[in-house]
């Protein structure tokens, strides 16, 4: 199997140093110099060596070769000189390479002719110098072959003319030579610096490339054409149930996945894109519904547009997303659209709901018929029916807003032992509602109106399925830990699995007649205190053991009071 492949292996891109070509340049002109110094004391040494005694010049000639040698691997070993600048450095080089090939030249070492020597330090000067460096060599060796010419005039009689001539032509070679070498040399490295800053880019844009896919929400992919999986973000393992998290594996290995290799493979055999609802995983594993699309990657799309097989890899791309995911991002946005059109509408609606129960009010003064004021209080009944639905709908949108001061330390059981009775006397059922109150002294950091609020919705939901015996309704508190907790329990039957689902979602409700934010609005508050509220099917906290529907609020201790009075079970009388 192969070994794990990164999403986008920018590591694998080769690593530029900022000057490669320069020093590899320089290490090939110096190791050259010194190949030439020892082929020169070599061959010298062969063709004089047979000499009995040593001629005085033979020992000059042998000296300057050692020496040179010398010169050659000192410069090799030490540093490489500046770039394109004159520095003492390369004068020296320089100087030495010019000195060595004249003097041996003028002393006719072997009878050999050393001026083809002389175009080392003109290319290297060139290549790797400064353009006065490169045309100050250039005129340098020229200097060398007309005085070499001048000495063979005077010295030998040779022909002034062809002499001069044939150095003159010679030192313009040289002259051609340099300025053809540094143009070379430019070119090169204006092309290497390119390639550098391409690379850089390339291996950025593949560091990014990564980023970005690592982090995607969505699950990628790379399968070729036998199922191997040559890349595998995160989101894709976690979807896959696949435990390293690495590529590196194959579709095939788990009989859940091979629907996705039988559409890896049909797009890379017909060079489609292909979209599908998938479920991912057998009956012996976890079972994901997946959107999968898919894409045709690499030199296969290129080919199928030319005509032609291609050479390239076959590679498809698979894009994972989970389906339950989707649905609630989409519930989601159905949801805050609906919240933003129903605010608008409240808003609308407050104004001329008030003007008609004002005038339903003045309208019931002047009635004396019983069936006329019946009707009054219908109409009546139903404005305060829709003023509480605005009212609903109104603090959905001001509950989002996050509390500027901190909510003071309130005594849970003092609180509800005032919330209680009210609520009872004002919805006439104080005869199913009995309370428990476990707590005493104990401090939870809530805002007394919003506690107020969120029991009202849970007792007014309670009373709405509650059976009509007593104790049909219990509220209770108790200390766990650090943790009080508040339970609202009703008799009612229980809830559907549907239902549950959505039970603290805004605008749903099973009922027609509600407008479902009664629960969303008890949640919101209590996450903006700190608190959890959940709901469960648990026996009654009071009295004989009886199922029903029970609301759990966990608030956060912050602290005791001296005990408001020893714990107490009693029914609410109005």
């Amino acid at each position: 199997m192969a070994g794990p492949v990164s999403v986008a292996p920018w590591d694998a891109l080769p690593h530029v140093p900022q000057d490669p070509a320069f020093a590899r340049l320089w290490r090939g002109f110096a190791t050259a110099r010194v190949v030439v110094a020892a082929v020169l004391l070599l061959l010298l040494g062969m063709l004089m060596g047979g000499q009995q005694p040593l001629h005085p010049d033979s020992r000059w000639v042998l000296g300057i070769c050692v020496l040179y040698l010398l010169a050659t691997v000192a410069a090799r070993l030490m540093p490489q000189p500046a770039r394109r600048q004159v520095g003492p450095r390369w004068v020296f080089i320089i100087g030495v390479d010019l000195a060595v090939i004249a003097a041996l030249d003028l002393l006719q070492a072997g009878g050999a002719s050393y001026g083809p020597l002389l175009a080392l330090p003109v290319l290297m000067a060139s290549v790797l110098g400064s353009s006065r460096l490169a045309l100050g060599t250039a005129a340098g060796v020229t200097l060398l072959l007309l005085a070499e010419a001048s000495a063979r005039t005077l010295v030998l009689s040779f022909e002034m003319t062809p002499t001069y001539l044939q150095a003159g032509l010679t030192g313009l070679g040289y002259f051609a030579l340099a300025l053809l070498a540094q143009h070379l040399a430019g070119r090169l490295e204006r092309e290497e610096e390119s390639a550098r800053r391409s690379r850089d880019a390339a291996r950025l844009q593949a560091h990014v490339n990564e980023l970005v896919i690592e982090t995607l929400a969505a699950g990628i992919l790379v399968v070729d054409e036998h199922g191997l999986v040559r890349a595998c973000n995160p989101t894709a393992a976690a979807l896959l149930g696949h435990e390293s998290g690495t590529a590196g594996f194959r579709l095939s290995e788990r009989s859940g996945w091979l629907t996705l290799l039988e559409l890896a493979r049909r797009t890379i055999e017909g060079r489609a894109h292909l979209m599908a609802e998938v479920t991912i995983g057998t009956a012996d594993e976890p079972q994901r519904p997946v959107m999968v699309r898919t894409r045709v990657a690499g030199d296969t799309a290129e080919a199928g547009a030319d005509g032609d097989d291609g050479d390239g890899a076959q590679l498809c791309v698979i894009f994972l997303e989970d389906l339950r995911e989707l649905e609630a991002r989409l519930r989601t946005e159905k949801l805050a659209a609906m919240g933003r059109m129903s605010a608008a509408v409240a808003h609308e609606i407050r104004n001329p709901l008030t003007a008609i129960g004002q005038a339903n009010a003045l309208l019931d003064e002047e009635l004396t018929d019983p069936t006329q004021r019946q009707l009054s209080a219908l109409v009546q009944q139903n404005v305060q029916r829709l003023a509480q639905i605005v009212d609903d709908v109104l603090d959905v949108a001001r509950v989002k807003h996050p509390l500027t001061p901190r909510a003071a330390a309130l005594p849970l059981d003092l609180a509800l032992a005032g919330i209680c009775p009210d609520w009872a006397r004002q919805s006439a059922n104080a005869d199913r509602l009995r309370t428990s109150l476990q707590a005493p002294g104990a401090l939870c950091a809530f805002e007394p109106d919003h506690l107020r609020r969120v029991l009202v919705n849970l007792l007014d939901n309670a009373a709405r399925y509650a059976g009509t015996q007593p104790d049909s309704i219990q509220v209770a508190t108790s200390v766990s830990g650090d943790q009080l907790n508040v339970a609202v329990w009703s008799d009612g039957p229980p809830l559907e699995s549907t239902v549950q689902q959505h039970l603290f979602e805004p605008f749903f409700s099973s009922e027609s007649r509600s407008s479902g934010l009664g629960l969303y609005i008890c949640r919101q508050l209590c996450e903006r205190h700190g608190a959890r509220i959940g709901y469960g099917r648990t026996p009654a906290p009071l009295g004989a053991p009886r199922e029903g529907n029970n609301f759990l609020i966990h608030l956060n201790l912050v602290g005791t009071s001296p005990a408001d009075g020893e714990p107490s079970a009693a029914r609410i009388r109005a």
